[in-house]
C-alpha cells in the first residue's frame, strides 16, 4: 500500500499535469458515474491527504481516490502509449491538451461535494505532510489506547496520517522496540520524539523517486525487507513475522538486538520470538 510520501508525489504529478487547465475528456469508468461528464470543467487543485487524494474540479465538486494495495494514477503525454496495466483496469481518465492522467486498479473512487470533503477524510488524524500537523494531537491519539501495540497504533490512520507498514517498521527500529511493544510502555523520551521523527522521514522522503532511511545510498532501509539478512547496526538476523488481524496482517520486520519487547516467533519457527 502506498505510504504518505508516495501519494504525496503522486498528487504533485496530478496537480502539476492537470490543474489550472480545463478538462478536454473525462471518463470515469465506475458503474455509479458511468454518466458522468467533467469535460469544459477546471482542475483547481489535486491535494494528498493522508493516504487520499482529493481532485477539485470547477463547480464545487471533488474526486476522491484511494490507492490501497495496488491502485495507481499514471500520467501521459500526448501520443504516448498507456501503460500501467492491461484496459479492464483502468477506473478514470482526465485528460486536457497537454496531459493525460489515467487511474488503474483504483478500490475507492467517488464524485463529492468539495464542500463534503470531510465525509471522506474527516476521520483522518494529523496529516505528517499537511498543514494540519499536530505532533501533541497525534500523540495524544497515540496514547489513547495505552494497551495498544505500538505498529497497530501507528497504522492506524485516525491517529495520525500517512504511515504504512514500511514506515512503521522502520520506526520502531530507529527508536529501538519493537512492533508489539503496547504504546502506554514506550518510555517517555521515545514518545515525546516519536510524532516528529516519523514527519522527519516522511518529509525527507517526499522528493526522493527511493525511499531512504538510512541516510546511506545502497543501504535504504534498516529493516523493512531485510529478513533473514543480517541487521546494519548488530549484524543479527532481522526477522519478520505477521502482525495485525484478519486481511489486515501485515509483514512486519524487526531486529532482535537492537529493539527491545515482546515480539512472536519469526516466520518459519515455533516458540516465542
Amino acid at each position: 500500500m502506498p505510504e504518505g510520501d508516495t501519494v504525496w508525489q503522486t498528487a504533485r504529478r496530478l496537480h502539476d499535469a492537470l490543474a489550472g487547465r480545463v478538462l478536454t475528456r473525462s471518463d470515469l469508468r465506475v458503474p455509479r458515474y458511468a454518466t458522468v461528464d467533467l469535460t469544459g470543467r477546471e482542475v483547481l487543485a489535486v491535494v494528498p491527504r493522508g493516504k487520499h487524494l482529493l481532485m477539485r474540479v470547477e463547480g464545487g465538486l471533488t474526486l476522491h481516490s484511494h490507492l490501497r494495495m495496488d491502485g495507481a494514477w499514471r500520467v501521459f503525454a500526448p501520443g504516448r502509449r498507456w501503460s500501467g496495466g492491461p484496459a479492464h483496469q483502468i477506473r478514470a481518465v482526465l485528460g486536457n491538451a497537454e496531459r493525460t492522467a489515467v487511474g488503474y486498479r483504483l478500490p475507492v473512487l467517488e464524485l463529492l461535494r468539495t464542500t463534503d470533503e470531510h465525509r471522506a477524510v474527516g476521520h483522518l488524524g494529523p496529516d505528517l505532510l499537511g498543514a494540519d500537523w499536530d505532533p501533541e494531537r497525534a500523540l495524544a491519539n497515540l496514547l489513547a489506547d495505552p494497551a495498544r501495540p505500538i505498529g497497530e497504533a501507528l497504522l492506524d490512520q485516525r491517529n495520525l496520517a500517512g504511515i504504512g507498514n514500511v514506515y512503521k517498521c522502520e520506526l520502531c527500529f530507529l527508536l529501538g522496540v519493537t512492533p508489539w511493544l503496547p504504546v502506554g510502555e514506550l518510555p517517555t523520551e521515545h514518545a515525546a520524539v516519536l510524532p516528529e521523527l516519523a514527519r522527519k522521514l516522511l518529509e525527507a522522503n517526499r522528493d526522493r523517486p527511493i525511499r531512504r532511511t538510512t541516510g546511506h545510498s545502497g543501504q535504504d532501509l534498516f529493516v523493512y525487507g531485510r529478513a533473514p539478512r543480517p541487521c546494519l547496526r548488530c549484524r543479527s538476523s532481522v526477522r519478520v513475522a505477521d502482525q495485525g488481524y484478519g486481511s489486515r496482517e501485515r509483514p512486519t520486520y524487526w531486529c532482535p538486538g537492537c529493539q527491545w519487547g515482546p515480539a512472536p516467533a519469526p516466520r518459519g519457527r515455533a516458540g516465542a520470538g
